[in-house]
């Protein structure tokens, strides 16, 4: 039983323990996130870059309510069950106290050397004397070590009131932050109505605007198929047919590739994801939708982008006249950069895990976002499957 309620409080622990790192994670990711809204508030136009931002922002918000609730939850149950530990003490207490009280009035009976030796020579023979003192003995040294119990109960006890006081401190903090973030969450829900009534006043500019950036996708959406398909043609003669065949090197990398997925780092030492990956309502267009072929994450001003994980650069291409795109081979699998505006590798280069690869663009908006994709061969994968959760 023991041992079963000590499995229970070290998971009901280690819940708890992961409920307080999410917390303070996605706590600084809402900071972020912040940091990067007051960024694009300064040139205050680029309304809808800051209307996804803020979009991300009550996401993670909302999941910080939820992750605080379950917190609560968790603690209280903590709570529940230290209150328990507390009754179950003092009744053992109470019930060491009541038998250390009889014990002791007993060797109070029998605390002198006469009464010891009384005791001992009214035994019937030698071998009931011999039980006798063996019986004094025991008693002694029992009585001793239920002093002893009763003490370290006393400050088990005291340890355990302290540990309540801590929780219940606790438990009054996590529902102050419930409550702020809450307010916060009210607030920014407003704040993006506010946004949303104020651009759909500005449809001709946004459906411009939109296609400028479908122009600019489908452009590096054909650069990315011709630069895999120079990369995995054909290279060897099977039956007849001509099929491209991976170096031992490439098969090795695709192999150490797939066997990271959801363990990549990101493409970002910091960012906050603007826009995921596949098909979407538009935020503000009725009846438009949009196509993301990979994943959109905003960042600081000169912020840069790092390979996720070993391999060589096959392509350094310009999209527009201010925007560059890198792709790099992972062996079957190929990862891409766009939305550059400073390269620091070249093509043919070969780069590590992490490796910086080139400054993200920033727009006269103040948007800097980085578009990152990841395929396998000629087919598109969602990049948030990939890279490891933050």
């Amino acid at each position: 039983m023991l041992l079963a309620a000590v499995s229970l409080s070290l998971v009901g622990q280690t819940t708890q323990k992961q409920l307080e790192e999410k917390r303070k994670k996605l706590e600084a990711e809402i900071a972020y996130t912040n940091k990067l809204i007051l960024q694009t508030q300064k040139s205050k136009k680029n309304y809808l870059y800051e209307l996804n931002l803020l979009s991300s922002k009550i996401n993670k918000r909302s999941e910080l309510v939820a992750t605080l609730k379950s917190e609560l939850y968790e603690l209280e149950q903590t709570i529940e069950k230290t209150e328990k530990e507390l009754v179950y003490m003092n009744d053992e207490l109470e019930e060491l106290k009541k038998e250390y009280a009889k014990l002791a009035y007993f060797v109070f009976k029998h605390k002198n050397a006469y009464d010891k030796l009384g005791f001992l020579y009214s035994a019937e023979d030698l071998n009931q004397a011999y039980q006798r003192l063996r019986y004094l003995d025991q008693m002694s040294e029992f009585i001793r070590n239920e002093a002893e119990d009763i003490k370290q109960l006393e400050q088990k006890k005291e340890e355990t009131l302290n540990e309540l006081k801590a929780q219940n401190a606790e438990k009054k903090s996590l529902l102050e932050n419930e409550n702020l973030q809450l307010s916060s969450l009210e607030v920014e829900q407003i704040n993006k109505d506010r946004l949303k009534d104020g651009l759909v006043k500005k449809e001709k500019e946004l459906k411009a605007s939109l296609k400028a950036k479908e122009k600019e996708a489908a452009r590096l959406n054909t650069k990315i198929k011709e630069i895999i398909a120079e990369a995995t043609k054909p290279n060897t003669t099977t039956g007849g047919s001509k099929i491209y065949t991976p170096t031992p090197e490439e098969k090795k990398l695709s192999s150490s590739f797939a066997a990271n997925k959801g363990k990549l780092p990101w493409p970002v030492e910091r960012g906050v994801v603007s826009e995921s990956f596949g098909i979407h309502q538009h935020p503000v267009l009725k009846k438009v939708k949009t196509k993301n072929n990979g994943i959109d994450i905003a960042i600081a001003q000169n912020g840069e982008a790092r390979c996720i994980f070993d391999g060589r650069v096959v392509s350094v291409s310009s999209i527009t006249s201010t925007k560059k795109a890198v792709i790099v081979q992972h062996g079957d699998y190929f990862t891409v950069y766009s939305n550059l505006d400073k390269v620091y590798i070249s093509e043919g280069d070969k780069v590590t895990t992490k490796e910086p690869i080139g400054r993200v663009h920033t727009t006269l908006n103040g948007e800097t976002e980085l578009q990152f994709q990841v395929w396998k061969g000629k087919t598109l994968l969602n990049p948030s499957y990939w890279l490891r959760h933050r």
